[in-house]
């Protein structure tokens, strides 16, 4: 990968509707070899996909809750239970195993106080937890989908870490 893959990257994060003749022109290459550009970065899984983000106040999903999981249990099958419900409720946009004192944390969007008390009963009752902790959202001051790839931030894949001093 190299300045100009990590330029098409920028450029589709930040509007994945660009025609491949408007890559071409703003990382200065002719179509043909963009495009071939593009299809290696999807084959490599590089591009994951190309999307719509819907804005959710405008689509009636205006509260944002973050859900913090104690699991109780760490067994192989209660695991897959859990990973078949959360991904079952569409409430739920991201679920992550974490390190430290709470086993998971999810983020979800409901309509209002009374949808996420219909997510929280179904969510409690697929599965048996030692603890669930929400955090509602009061306001979202920052939010990208769009990772950072120039300077210091991007590394090769493959590259080796650099040396501490």
């Amino acid at each position: 990968m190299d300045d100009i893959d990590r330029r098409l990257l920028t450029l589709l994060q930040e509007d994945a509707t660009l025609s491949i003749a408007q890559l071409a022109d703003r990382v200065g290459l002719s179509p043909t070899p963009c495009w071939k550009r593009v299809q290696k970065l999807e084959a490599a899984g590089v591009i994951a996909r190309r999307v719509a983000l819907v804005s959710p106040e405008a689509v009636g999903l205006g509260l944002h809750v973050f859900v913090a999981i104690e699991a109780g249990e760490h067994s192989p099958a209660w695991m897959a239970r859990f990973r078949a419900a959360v991904e079952a409720m569409p409430e739920v946009m991201e679920v992550y195993r974490m390190a430290g004192e709470v086993d998971y944390m999810l983020r979800v969007a409901v309509a209002d106080m009374a949808a996420f008390d219909t997510f929280y009963r179904r969510l409690v009752e697929a599965v048996p937890m030692r603890d669930v902790t929400s955090r509602f959202a009061m306001e979202r001051i920052k939010h990208t989908t769009a990772y950072p790839l120039a300077g210091g931030a991007f590394r090769e894949r493959g590259a080796p870490e650099p040396a501490k001093e």
